[in-house]
Parts: structure tokens; sequence; C-alpha cells
């Protein structure tokens, strides 16, 4: 089944969620967190913010079994990196999951690459 467009639209305002959210951390990073911490939050930030605005954009504008696929590729992988790295930083839990967040993000663009081209 092809996702439709109430998907589309939850996919586009929770890329609208990870930019507030991606916002809030980057104050946090620049005004509370610790030194040692400041680059891995801001890259969580940077992360969240880029694909949430994708997410935004892209979503209403998608269609197509592939797009959507590739959306939901990005957010989970956008979900899984920084996710990972702020566990890291704050809970101080590793960030076992970055490397797979990494490749999903990767693995979502590639994905929306192939359905712009091949709709």
């Amino acid at each position: 089944m092809v996702p439709g467009p109430v998907p589309n639209r939850a996919l586009s305002a929770t890329g609208a969620l990870l930019c507030a959210l991606a916002v809030a951390l980057g104050a946090f990073a620049s005004h509370g967190a610790e030194p040692d911490q400041q680059s891995r939050l801001a890259l969580a930030a940077l992360v969240l913010f880029g694909h949430g605005l994708a997410l935004n954009v892209l979503a209403p504008a998608g269609s197509g079994r592939r797009v959507a696929w590739a959306l939901w590729l990005l957010l989970v992988g956008c979900l899984l990196f920084s996710g990972s790295l702020i566990g890291a930083d704050l809970l101080g839990t590793g960030a076992p999951l970055a490397p797979i967040g990494g490749a999903t993000l990767i693995s979502g663009w590639l994905l929306l690459a192939v359905a712009r081209l091949r709709p």
C-alpha cells in the first residue's frame, strides 16, 4: 500500500517538530551543556534541523512508494543518529545507534534520488 496524504502530512509535521527540537537543543548546547558535550549536541541539532526541514519540504510534494520509504528512512535515521548522540552526552549511554542512523540517512537520501529519477 502506498502511503497517502495523511502520512505525508504527518511526516511534514514531524519534520517541523524536529526543527523546533533542533533549535532548543542548539540553545542548550550553547548555553547549558558542559564544554565537552557541546560539539556532539550541536551536531545532533544540525542533523535534526536539516532533516526536519527536508521532511517538512519534501513530504507534501512526495508521492509514490519510493518517496514514502525514503522519507520514512530519513525520519528513522535522524532519530537514531541524533538520539544516540543526545543519549551519549545527556544520559551517558554511548552512541551505539549513531552509525546505524547515519547509514539509514544515507539510504534514505539515495532512495529519494532513485525515486526522483524513476518515479
